[in-house]
This record gives C-alpha cells, structure tokens and sequence, in this order.
C-alpha cells in the first residue's frame, strides 16, 4: 500500500485484489445494514462489505463493515505477511505488541496543512447527510461512531488520547459520546468537567481500520495511539490540526468532525449492545457533544464495527490480538512448551479462552490453567480457562469440547476461583449484582492425566500425516 498513512482506500484495493471485498447495493441504512453485516461475519470467511446507494442517500455516500473478520484481512492491517489461518496470523503476531510499544516514542505524528479529509468542510453541521445506521432493533438510536476514533486532550497536559467508543447521533449537531468511566478518554473528560470546562473532541468516522483497531486496544496510559500506529506503519502518521479545537486527526480520514461537550452536558444515550452479546442496560446518560465543523472526502466512507451477540464485526481481532498476547503472558510467567493459545469469540474474547501444552511434569496443565486464567491479560471477565493436549487445536472449539467430553473427571479437573476479577458489564453481575463485580472462574484441565498418559487409549484418527499427505492427493474432492 502506498500514500498517505492510514488512507483507507489503497487498503480497500489490496483487499479487493485478495478477493476479500463484497460491494452491497441498496441496503437500507434502518436494520438491513446491520442485519446483513451481522450474518456475514457468522459465514466461515466472511468477506468485507462495502455499502453504497444506500436507501435515501446519494451515490458515493458509503459504509464498511466486517473489515476485521478474517486472517487475510487483519494482517494486512497490521502489516504484516498475509495470513490465511488463525494460528498463522497468531504466531506472526506474538512478540509484535511489546515491540511496537518499544519502539512508539520514534513516531510522533507530523502537522501537515492538507490532506484529503479537507475536501468538504460543514460549518453548518448536518450530520444527517451521512448514512449513520440503526443497527439493531432494540438500539437507542442510529449510531454513527461504531468502529471510530475519537480524539481528546488532557486537561493538564499535553497527552493526546485516541479511544474507540460508541457515538450516538442525537440530532443534526448533536452526538452522545459513552465512554466507560477509567478509560483514557473519559478520565480526560472528567478531569475537564471538575474544572468546569469545556472539553474539545474530534471523532474519525472513517479511516484506514488500523485507526480503530489500535484506538480500542490498551495503549500505555500517557502514550499517544498515534505513536503506537506510526510504529506498526514504520512512519509517522500525517495529522492536521482541526479549525476550532486544535486537536489533530489523520490527514487521510473519511469523515471528522469536531466540537466540544458543554460543562455538564451530558444527555440520554443507548441502550446499545455489548461485545457480549447482550443490553447491559437501558438507557442512561452520556456527555453531549455539541458538533461545530464535519469534514469529509469526497465519496465518504463511514466505517461501521457494531458489537452483537459474538461473533461480531470485530470479535475475530479482539481474538487474535488476544490470543497473541496470552501466549506472550504465558511465556513471560514461565510456563513452558506452551504450543498455542486461543481467546474465542463466543466469550467476546475474554470469557472462554484456551491453551495447548505439551506435557512435560506433574502439575504442568493447571499451572498453563491457573496462569491462564489469572495472568494480566487474561483475568478481566475470564470465566473459563481451558487447557489441552498438543493435539487439539485450541481455535477449534469441536476439538476442545470433544477433550472436555472425553479426558476430563468433573470431580477432579476442574478447578474454581472464586470471588476473581469481573466487570459490570458482565450480564451475570446485571442479573444478579451484589456489592462488588466478582466472577467466579473455572479452570478446566482437559489433558489426559498426567500419571494415567501412557494408558491413555490412542485416539481413532487418520494421523496428521496421512490427513496432509491424503488431502493433497484429493484437494478436489476435500
């Protein structure tokens, strides 16, 4: 990919030239945009969508959905080798996450006075003008900011943040913006709002996915997203300065607006869905941003990642970036011959995570498990914690559940903690809560007993040899 760092259309290009682009015409932005997005990442390999003509909009006014969904795709976000398997994309990830925050302070982004974004400018906002979806039947209103970035300063510093939250569209110049409280953004605004002042915002609505997907990952608190971005891209990300607040976004962005919440203006927002799978709640109350300027390319493209019951728009990446840095937790704890790792979908990639090993001592599965569960990556909202054989591919949920089914005692290999590290988002503390967000969590060893391995009985499977040797004999057939 060439031009301007993080344009979104070269990316568009190198995955249509993959194969992996699907253009969708006359969708209706109420429902259906959602709907068909929401069935095309349940297909084995989905491919990205690409909205147009959508019902009551011009031609040209577009939106992209399922950008993440699948190995080809992600690595090519993250510039990496293209990768067409989940264990690939997973081995070539690991390690890079340390690397890139390493080496973040070299990429500090570059003022530019141009770049494409500037294209149309509205200083008579009207957000309406862009086809913000409803995406789903229970949702509080058409959310326009679903896979977005949005912009914030400190208070008392000179920290830039860059957070991915979700952003309803109130009105023609109003956007609710929720921002869970201890995120970056939110702790900005708060210090903000004690001191009774306005707080300036610019929110990207479109850009080259790598924009979002970082802006959503657990970037150091202090550091600047855009430095994390410049060192995966090995070049500084072009930013302009917006008109009215000063806050810079990529040159190269789809659509930008800029404005700032009022002290104390803060409106009804949702409800909306959870990476979950769930409403965690109804409606409650979020900052306003009052929108004073929109920017936008010709032929704009609103990038949309709408969370719903897994797998979701974004859940493949939350995976595979989480997987990746299970594995590296792992490592950096001490457990050896660990063989691969895999946060599934089903459990918004936190709930149901699982681990391969090869056995080498008694007692080597539950410390994988308990580590697993426990480790800094691993213990917000982790309910269940897998370990297994290195012959079960730990992505393949049938292969996992078929070593739960046949090489585990429920009285001994499974282990509870209890009164672990939860959230209040979790649909079990919203059905039940009580004074604090505890979660229980289980720990299942599902590799053959450890003092019971060589009586084993062997598993009835043509081995990996023969399933290689044979489906390249009859690739047409299999």
């Amino acid at each position: 990919m060439t031009g301007n760092p993080l344009d979104l259309r070269p990316w568009l290009a190198q995955v249509k030239e993959l194969g992996e682009l699907r253009e969708v015409r006359g969708a209706d932005w109420n429902l259906e945009l959602g709907a068909i997005s929401e069935l095309n990442v349940k297909k084995a390999l989905p491919p990205a969508l690409l909205f147009d003509e959508i019902k009551g909009y011009p031609k040209g006014y577009r939106v992209l959905t399922c950008s993440t969904s699948s190995p080809a795709r992600l690595s090519s976000i993250l510039r990496l080798p293209i990768q067409k398997t989940h264990k690939g994309l997973v081995e070539a990830l690991r390690g890079k996450p340390a690397q890139w925050q390493a080496e973040a302070g070299k990429y500090d982004p570059v003022i530019t006075q141009s770049g494409p974004v500037l294209e149309n400018v509205q200083r008579q906002v009207d957000l309406e003008a862009f086809p913000s979806p409803l995406w789903h039947e229970m949702d509080g209103g058409r959310y326009i900011g679903t896979g977005c970035s949005v912009v914030t300063r400190d208070f008392d510093s000179d920290w830039v943040n860059v957070g991915t939250y979700r952003v309803q569209m109130l009105d023609k110049t109003h956007l609710a913006l929720d921002m869970v409280p201890g995120k970056h953004g939110r702790i900005q605004y708060e210090k903000h709002k004690a001191a009774g002042k306005r707080f300036p915002v610019a929110i990207v609505f479109g850009g080259d996915p790598l924009g979002y997907l970082i802006s959503g990952i657990e970037v150091p608190f202090g550091m600047c997203e855009y430095n994390y971005m410049g060192s995966i891209l090995k070049e500084p990300i072009s930013v302009v300065r917006g008109e009215v607040t000063g806050l810079p976004f990529p040159a190269a962005s789809e659509i930008v607006i800029e404005g700032f919440v009022e002290p104390n203006d803060e409106r009804t927002e949702g409800p909306f869905g959870e990476f979950h799978g769930y409403y965690p709640g109804k409606e409650g109350k979020a900052p306003c941003v009052t929108v004073e300027r929109v920017f936008f390319r010709n032929a704009p493209i609103l990038m949309g990642s709408p969370p719903a019951k897994p797998p979701n728009d974004y859940s493949y990446s939350k995976a595979v970036m989480r997987s990746a840095l299970l594995h590296d937790a792992l490592i950096a704890a001490g457990v050896s011959e660990v063989q691969a790792v895999w946060a599934h979908e089903i459990g918004g990639a936190r709930m149901f995570n699982v681990v391969s090993i090869r056995q080498r001592f008694a007692g080597h599965s539950r410390q994988a498990g308990h580590i697993l569960s426990q480790c800094g990556v691993g213990a917000y909202m982790s309910r269940y914690s897998v370990v297994v054989d290195e012959d079960i591919d730990p992505s393949n949920l049938q292969e996992v559940m078929w070593a739960v089914a046949t090489r585990t005692d429920p009285a001994i290999d499974i282990d509870i903690i209890q009164r672990g590290m939860g959230s209040k988002n979790d649909p079990m503390f919203i059905a039940y809560p009580y004074d604090a967000p505890f979660s229980s969590k289980a720990i299942i060893d599902a590799c053959r007993p450890w003092d019971h391995k060589d009586a084993f009985p062997a598993v009835a499977e043509a081995s990996k040899e023969l399933q290689e040797k044979t489906r390249a004999k009859w690739k047409d057939l299999l």
